[in-house]
C-alpha cells in the first residue's frame, strides 16, 4: 500500500482498488488452477482439445472471482474443475505436496496483478504521473519536460 503511494498513486485509489483486487482479481490463482488441471490431465494421458482447454480457462476465470486468497483455497477449485471435465480427482494428490511452494509464485502474481490494476485505475482517473511519485522520503520526482513542448 505504501509502495503504491510512493509510486504516485493516491491513498484513495489504492485503498479502493487493492481490496477489491484481492477479492476479484486473482490472476495467479486462475493461471495456477488452469496449469494444474492440464498437468493432471497429461499425467493421466487424457488429451484435451483446444476447445476444452479454452473453456477450462474461461470457467476458471469465472470461478477464480470467488476464490479465497488463502493458501490451499485453489485446491477446492481444482477438485471441482477436475470433476466438471470428467478427470480423476485423485490427481489432486499429485500437486498437494508441492502446492505450498507454488503458492509463493501464485501470491506474487496476484500482488503484481493487483498493483498493475491499481496503477491503471489511477492513470484512468488522471492521478498518476511522474510529478506525484516520491523519489526519496519527503521529496517529489522532478517534472519531466515533454519533448513536444520545446522549440528546436
Amino acid at each position: 500500500f505504501e509502495e503504491l503511494q510512493r509510486f504516485g498513486i493516491s491513498r484513495r485509489i489504492a485503498g479502493f482498488v487493492l481490496p477489491l483486487g484481492y477479492s476479484f482479481n486473482l490472476d495467479g490463482s486462475m493461471m495456477y488452477c488452469t496449469f494444474a488441471v492440464i498437468f493432471i490431465a497429461q499425467v493421466y494421458g487424457i488429451e484435451l482439445s483446444i476447445v476444452q482447454q479454452v473453456s477450462m480457462l474461461l470457467l476458471l476465470m469465472v470461478t477464480s472471482k470467488g476464490m479465497a486468497g488463502v493458501p490451499r483455497a485453489s485446491l477446492v477449485v481444482i477438485a471441482a474443475t477436475l470433476t466438471q471435465f470428467g478427470m480423476p480427482e485423485a490427481g489432486l494428490l499429485l500437486i498437494l505436496g508441492v502446492d505450498h511452494f507454488l503458492d509463493m509464485g501464485r501470491s506474487a502474481t496476484n500482488v503484481v496483478g493487483n498493483s498493475v490494476a491499481t496503477a491503471v485505475v489511477a492513470k484512468w482517473e488522471g492521478e498518476l504521473g511522474p510529478e506525484r511519485a516520491i523519489v526519496m522520503p519527503g521529496e517529489l520526482a522532478p517534472v519531466l519536460e515533454d519533448a513536444g513542448d520545446r522549440e528546436i
